[in-house]
């Protein structure tokens, strides 16, 4: 068996959101519409989840926010322009903290398991979405390994002290 080398990783940008994290997910029909552009008549999908939008904005604003703190901290002084986004293969190291119902035990450690949390692929795609929309990103489809853990808060080292997340973006080194 043969195990493939430890790319090189180098921390380009900490983003920290704060707000009840959503999964993207399912789509519902909502109708037909005719495209005026190409006049082609296609079938209208919705987000199911109301939730999606809301975190998908936090994530955008937290994410213009971190990439001009990062900016200062590199190159002193406000950047006249936007900073350019992440390019390459990147690594996406994503700790989600997530409400603990009422019901779960106060005194120890518990896991969100509970379809309330969300699924993990879900969450890893609306908060994706965000980082690409706030330019943190030249496209999410640059990120091609990816860590992702759910936690409640105060339960896991980079759990936050309430609902959101904390998201390291690093730039990978040469594979070879």
């Amino acid at each position: 068996m043969t195990t493939a080398p430890l790319l090189e990783r180098h921390l380009r940008l900490t983003i920290v959101v704060n707000g009840r994290p959503a999964p993207q997910g399912s789509k519902r029909y909502a109708g037909h519409r005719l495209n005026a552009a190409s006049g082609r008549v296609s079938a209208v999908l919705v987000e199911q989840s109301k939730r999606v939008k809301p975190w998908r904005a936090l994530v955008t604003a937290a994410t213009q926010t971190a990439m001009t703190v990062a900016h200062v901290q590199q190159y002193g002084g406000y950047p006249m322009e936007r900073p350019s986004p992440l390019d390459g293969p990147l690594e996406a190291d994503i700790v989600f903290t997530v409400l603990k119902p009422a019901s779960a035990p106060k005194r120890r450690r518990t896991w969100p398991t509970t379809r309330h949390s969300g699924d993990v692929d879900k969450l890893i795609r609306s908060t994706f979405d965000g980082i690409a929309d706030g330019g943190g990103v030249v496209d999410d489809s640059r990120i091609i390994r990816v860590t992702a853990t759910k936690a409640f808060p105060d339960e896991h080292p980079d759990a936050l002290d309430q609902p959101g997340a904390i998201i390291r973006l690093y730039t990978l080194g040469d594979p070879s």
